[in-house]
This record gives C-alpha cells, structure tokens and sequence, in this order.
C-alpha cells in the first residue's frame, strides 16, 4: 500500500519543490501541500510564480531569487531557517537548482546544519529521456556556454563518453551550432523536444547527420538528447596480431595520435586499446 497521506507536522527547512515545467495539470499534491504550508517562497521570476500560485489558491508570500540577488539574500534567509521557518524555493518551470538558482542557498543551508528536502516532481532533464528511447545513462550538460569555443571544448569532452547527452537550448541557438554538434556527435541519433507538456508541444526524431534538414520552429522552449554512441559500443576490445604489426610499422613514421585514429576507424577498434598499445611500443622503441 502507498501512504497517500500528507503529514501535518512538517520539519522546518527548506523545502526544494518541483513544479510543471508546461501543464499545471503536473504539479504534485505534496508540492501544492508544501507551498500553502511555507513561511516564505523563494522564486525565480514572482510574476511567473504568482500565475501557478494563484491558479491553486496558494496565499503565500513570494521572495524574489535569482542569479542576480541570490548571493544577497543567503543571510536572510538563513536567519529565518534558523528560526525553524519552512521556506520552498521554486524555480519558474521544472525541478529548482537544476540549471536555475539555488544552488548558493543549499550549500549555506548543508555547513550550517539547515534542513534540506526534496519535493520531487517535473522535470525537462529526466521527461525527455524517458521519451528518448536511448541508453538512460546520461550525461546532463544543463544550458551550453554562450561561446563557441567554449561549447567545441565541452562537446570533445563528452562525446568520448558513452552514454546519452541532453541539453537544453533555444530554437534560434540551435541553428547556430548545428556544425559543432555534427562534428562531435555523427553517426548519432537525436530528439529535440519543443513546448514539452504544452498545448503545442512537438518531438522531431532523426539522426544527427540530417539536423541541417530538420524545420524547427523558433518559438518555445527546447531540451535536447543525443543518443549513446552505438557504434563506440559494438568496437572490438582486443587487437588482432596482423594489426598488431601494421601499428608497429606506423608508429616509426606517424604521430600516436594519427595512428589511433586511423587503426580505430579501420578496424573498429577501441581508441583507448590502440592508444595504449602505440604508447607502450613507442616507449621500446
């Protein structure tokens, strides 16, 4: 049996709630629960706040806490957790701290001994891999850097990793770096959903390599997810002795590098298992 029932007697601390990240119909009846019994909301943007507040009947006063001001308000606020007060902090779609302000607060809140309790619910990160149908072991990039040299450096990193990314991005962005995701993520499926939960919601499934293709609409909110690298996954882990030989031979001529990834792409071999071994045969050279 689930314990549908909602204790009375809440702890005093602060309360991380989650809310819809489109359909108010999402919302928790815990979160709805925890909100109305809140000293203080700490919220994102007050004027998205107040609509889901107001739409539930949800009387409680809403405190400003953003990027700009979060740093200011910790003292505050932690005065009043050391008064036993319930505060829940929001953020304006989703799961808070995840890509949003708080996280400041939460580390003031954990060295000084605060509560801290999840409230879980919504959330674009884990709703669009649910849908994805690729491998549930990701790796979550949050909003990209504003600089391209800066999203080239986070991309090379994982995109040596094997698992599925996801990020989140706007239409307009997207358009911009379609180059950059195709260099570091070919041979790779993708799903790009837009509006998630809303009136017109929309999920476009493709490979990577026809993102150039893809019409998407520049209006709305985006969350992304590349798959994992199935072709990474199938490459042999061991290295033939007749291939063993040719590496030898290349590595009197050839940089490491150069030799790693041409044996990889040639035989399907794992880059790490061909990179050791150059290493280690460089070296008796």
């Amino acid at each position: 049996m689930y314990n549908l029932e909602i204790n009375d007697s809440l702890k005093p601390g602060l309360y991380c709630v989650a809310t819809p990240i489109g359909n108010l119909g999402d919302i928790t009846f815990r979160a709805i629960y925890i909100l109305n019994k809140s000293h203080i909301i700490l919220s994102e943007d007050t004027r998205v706040s107040s609509k889901l507040l107001s739409k539930f009947n949800i009387k409680t006063k809403l405190l400003s806490n953003h990027k700009f001001n979060e740093k200011k308000n910790v003292k505050n606020v932690l005065n009043l957790l050391r008064q036993n007060k319930i505060i829940s902090i929001i953020s304006d779609a989703g799961t808070p701290t995840i890509s949003d302000p708080g996280g400041i607060l939460i580390k003031e809140c954990i060295k000084n001994n605060i509560n801290v309790f999840p409230v879980p619910g919504p959330s674009a990160s884990t709703a669009s891999i649910s849908a994805s149908g690729f491998s549930n072991n990701f790796f979550f990039c949050g909003f990209l850097p504003e600089k391209k040299s800066h999203i080239d450096q986070l991309f090379q990193k994982i995109s040596r990793i094997n698992c599925s990314v996801i990020f989140f991005i706007s239409p307009k962005k997207i358009k911009k770096i379609t180059s950059q995701i195709q260099k570091y993520f070919n041979n790779r499926s993708i799903l790009i959903t837009r509006e998630m939960t809303k009136l017109h919601e929309e999920y476009i499934r493709d490979k990577v390599e026809n993102l150039d293709n893809i019409n998407i609409s520049e209006k709305g909110e985006m969350t992304v997810v590349i798959s994992e690298n199935t072709y990474l996954e199938n490459r042999l882990q061991v290295i033939e002795e007749s291939v063993k030989k040719k590496i030898i031979k290349f590595i009197k001529k050839m940089s490491i590098k150069d030799v790693t990834s041409k044996i990889s792409k040639e035989h399907n071999i794992s880059k790490k298992i061909v990179y050791d071994f150059c290493l280690k045969k460089k070296n008796e050279i």
